[in-house]
């Protein structure tokens, strides 16, 4: 490590591959990693969930912290460990009876939150916010702590009225979900007294976790420009607009990227068949032929030159999966389009894609849950990419499938605005169109926007320009962490 590289210490809940639920892990692979190719110091600190321990092959003790819990002290064991994927430290708080249990990291089996997510969460924030100041005297202490959505927003309040402290930088990956927790829990945890008030914590009566990295953070950033700025709307704040309308001197929003080598059509582990911009054709077409065959093994022609509309999600309302499933029939009807759909979420959802893939099993294919080689597949082998989400802060499939030749249909909000241009005369005569935008909120324009994507797919030379533009766009980390770094040394 170069000396004077700056020091960064990264605080998440999750991070790809050890533990990821969502973007949030991916992000917490890829922009440390871009940061540490900068030349800056970084640690990574870990809750050690039971699944994330067994992945685990050596580490060393670095020491255990005691700190205050809901029913008293708390003891945590730091662990340090290197692990194959990453290029730094990994620093793990081992604390059995908060993280040691089987399943999702903030939900049970059901679904349900787990009941004890304030304690786990604060407990988490207090070690680390000690680590930040090396309590452990391990002679490592950081210039910047950067922590990550509603888990971590305790640890910039802990450090706040600390003397000497590093720069805090909290990141909201997704407004939507806050940390709300009771009085009684914030009374319960032994929370400062001065936190509980409207500029503080306090938030309608509970408190909030996000609003308190918000508040006591030295900078918030966002993950896409568009989307700093309509988290500042009532329509998009969540209640917390004003806030963030009274601070948006400190609030920036940085687009995040994709890790380019995980995602890349020309060596990705993933597919049958490899391809670039320059050799779409075969690539793409030995991938869709593999993606049917999973499905529908004796896949006949017609189904090959039928469009594939290909979706990767959580199945949740803020992904527009009504408007999906209220789009399909229309489009079976009428057109010869087939659908394959991967993903979880609400079980009413997950209900009715299984319910339409069971009444069109030729044209509809559906997998409940998450599987990467099929969404690398899917990313690949479909014609074009559905992901009409309602609001969606930066959103990394529409990258993905701009880089994997597969023109993404979005709604015009957050990070899709800010990297799919619409195709529409103009963009296609001037080479800057991408992909299918659609700007009102109903299933009527999201079915016009597909409408336009398939009367442009049958127009084979206009679809592989806009294919190659997709391909053409740059989504890595390196703009990213140039304004992380930027905005480090403010």
């Amino acid at each position: 490590m170069k000396r004077g590289a700056i020091k960064i210490l990264f605080v998440a809940s999750e991070a790809y591959p050890l533990v990821k639920t969502g973007g949030l892990g991916d992000v917490l692979y890829s922009l440390p990693h871009a940061l540490h190719h900068r030349g800056a110091d970084i640690r990574l600190v870990l809750p050690g969930y039971r699944a994330l321990l067994r992945q685990l092959e050596q580490v060393r003790i670095l020491g255990w912290l005691d700190v205050r819990g809901a029913e008293g002290i708390v003891s945590a064991r730091i662990l340090e460990t290197r692990h194959p994927d990453y290029a730094f430290p990994l620093w793990i708080i081992d604390c059995p009876p908060l993280f040691d249990r089987a399943g999702n990291p903030y939900v049970s089996a059901s679904g349900q939150d787990w009941p004890d997510n304030a304690e786990r969460f604060a407990v988490f924030a207090r070690v680390a916010a000690l680590l930040a100041q090396d309590a452990l005297d391990l002679g490592w202490q950081p210039a910047v702590v950067h922590t990550h959505d509603w888990q971590t927003g305790l640890v910039a309040a802990f450090l706040a009225d600390q003397p000497l402290r590093p720069k805090t930088v909290f990141t909201i990956h997704n407004l939507a979900y806050g940390g709300y927790f009771s009085h009684s829990d914030f009374l319960r945890l032994q929370l400062p007294g001065h936190w509980w008030s409207s500029e503080g914590a306090e938030f309608h009566g509970g408190f909030s976790m996000l609003k308190a990295g918000i508040v006591y953070a030295d900078a918030v950033t966002t993950v896409s420009p568009t989307y700093a700025a309509e988290i500042c709307t009532p329509a998009f704040g969540y209640g917390l607009d004003g806030l963030l309308l009274s601070m948006q001197s400190k609030l920036h929003g940085i687009l995040n990227g994709i890790d380019t080598t995980i995602w890349n059509p020309s060596t990705d582990v993933y597919l049958p068949a490899h391809y670039s911009m320059s050799r779409i054709l075969p690539g793409k077409r030995r991938n869709k032929q593999a993606l049917l065959e999973r499905f529908l093994p004796h896949a006949d022609e017609a189904v090959m030159q039928a469009p594939l509309l290909g979706l990767v999600t959580r199945l949740v309302e803020q992904k527009g999966i009504d408007w999906v499933l209220a789009a399909m029939p229309v489009l079976l009807a009428e057109t010869d389009v087939c659908f394959v759909l991967l993903g979880s979420g609400q079980v009413a959802y997950e209900q009715k894609l299984t319910r339409l893939a069971k009444q069109h099993p030729e044209r509809v294919f559906v997998e409940i849950g998450y599987d990467e080689p099929l969404a690398h597949l899917i990313e690949a082998g479909a014609d074009m990419f559905l992901m009409p989400s309602r609001f969606e802060p930066c959103g990394l499939n529409q990258m993905y499938s701009l880089r994997y030749g597969t023109p993404p249909v979005v709604f015009k909000t957050g990070g899709l605005a800010d990297t799919v241009v619409d195709t529409n005369e103009a963009t296609l005569e001037d080479a800057s169109a991408t992909g299918f935008a659609f700007d009102t909120p109903d299933v009527a324009s999201f079915l016009d926007a597909i409408r336009r994507a398939l009367a442009l797919y049958r127009q084979p030379t206009q679809w592989r320009r806009l294919q190659q533009t997709g391909m053409r766009q740059s989504f890595d980390w390196s703009e990213s962490a140039d304004h992380y770094l930027a905005l480090y040394s403010l």
